[in-house]
């Protein structure tokens, strides 16, 4: 059995887009998640832990871990394996636990 690794980088993609994260513009590629595109990009970690400010990166890249939670246009508790890149948009890393707003019964759900 081969120890070479099955896992292969994806083709630099032509189709760059400019996003803001934490502030700062950044060049992703525009036709993958947001998840994927912060790491294309060199973002090693999107939010920290809400009990120990642990920094925590995207695991399981389909929705299940929430370990990609980042604020998308000032929105909070986004699972960026879940959204597409489009251009423009505001990401803010995810710092601790954010608490949503009341519905409109004025409870929480």
């Amino acid at each position: 059995m081969s120890a070479e690794s099955l896992f292969r980088p994806l083709a630099v993609s032509q189709n760059q887009v400019l996003i803001e994260f934490d502030g700062k513009p950044l060049s992703v590629p525009g036709d993958v998640c947001l998840a994927a595109a912060l790491l294309a990009s060199g973002v090693r970690h999107s939010r920290e832990s809400a009990v120990s400010g642990r920094p925590a990166a995207p695991y399981c890249l389909m929705g299940v871990c929430f370990e990609c939670l980042v604020q998308v246009d000032g929105q909070a508790n986004v699972q960026s394996c879940l959204v597409a890149v489009r251009p423009g948009m505001r990401v803010q890393r995810q710092r601790g636990a954010v608490s949503l707003a009341p519905n409109e019964e004025g409870t929480d759900e």
